[in-house]
């Protein structure tokens, strides 16, 4: 199994990830807040890469079923209903909800991977999820860091490192690892016992508590609080389990 990283979504083309595995890494903080949402019970996300697309979407759509969420550089959307942080995306706010997500990195990360023959959501609160479910494809896939506005950002980075290395305890040997994977791995075994000291620390981190979501920090950076795998399946994302479920419907009617 090889694994590849990418530091950045600006440095790959959307073909490139046709047919590919991927998982998206956005801590701070898309990855964080789809995870905790569908947990919580939200429907569906729509994940878009505009404000006018989030916009032109939910003028289609029809209800008071729909939530707009996300943020342009960290702060509410004008007209947006939800931020982006996980502490706005609870159970009584968007279970049953489809949320028509738009953020900054995240989004545009997986609009951008849309072509992928599996795109799953990661982050250091569902990573055991996402090492699960590399482990069953048990095939080559990249780790793309959603980064900051086409920056590196070392949460993301250590995040995947993390997954590198619960995935090297089972299969050490059966694992290719490219320089930015070895990097990646290299980085996370240097911050594994803090990370919510590295995530403070980060660039992105001290931004989100300037701007009064400090709080977030601790949320993004617990380890395994949500046992839950987002997966995209056509243009939207769902947990794992329900996409599952109606796949397997159509068999059971037709055996029933």
């Amino acid at each position: 199994m090889r694994i590849d990283i990418f530091f950045t979504p600006d440095a790959i083309d959307e073909l490139q990830l046709r047919d590919k595995n991927v998982v998206i890494v956005d801590v701070l903080r898309a990855s964080t807040t789809i995870v905790t949402a569908l947990a919580n019970g939200a429907k569906e996300i729509i994940p878009v890469s505009s404000v006018e697309s989030a916009v032109k979407i939910s003028g289609n759509l029809f209800g008071d079923v729909i939530l707009l969420g996300g943020e342009r550089n960290g702060k509410l959307i004008e007209g947006f209903n939800l931020s982006n942080s996980p502490q706005e995306y609870t159970e009584e706010v968007v279970k049953n909800k489809s949320i028509i997500f738009s953020t900054t990195n995240g989004s545009q990360a997986m609009v951008k991977s849309r072509y992928a023959k599996n795109l799953v959501i990661g982050c250091f609160i569902n990573v055991s999820k996402v090492v699960e479910f590399i482990r069953e494809i048990n095939s080559d896939f990249s780790i793309i860091c959603a980064g900051k506005q086409g920056s590196f950002c070392i949460e993301d980075a250590v995040c995947a490192g993390m997954i590198i290395q619960k995935l090297s305890e089972a299969n050490a040997d059966d694992l290719s690892l490219s320089d930015a994977a070895l990097a990646s791995l290299t980085l996370h075994k240097n911050y594994e016992k803090n990370i919510l000291n590295m995530i403070k620390k980060s660039e992105h981190g001290q931004y989100l508590s300037e701007i009064g979501f400090g709080d977030d920090l601790k949320i993004c950076a617990g380890i395994d609080t949500c046992a839950v795998l987002p997966i995209l399946s056509g243009n939207v994302i769902r947990l794992r389990k329900e996409i599952e479920k109606k796949e397997a419907s159509p068999n059971e009617k037709a055996g029933s």
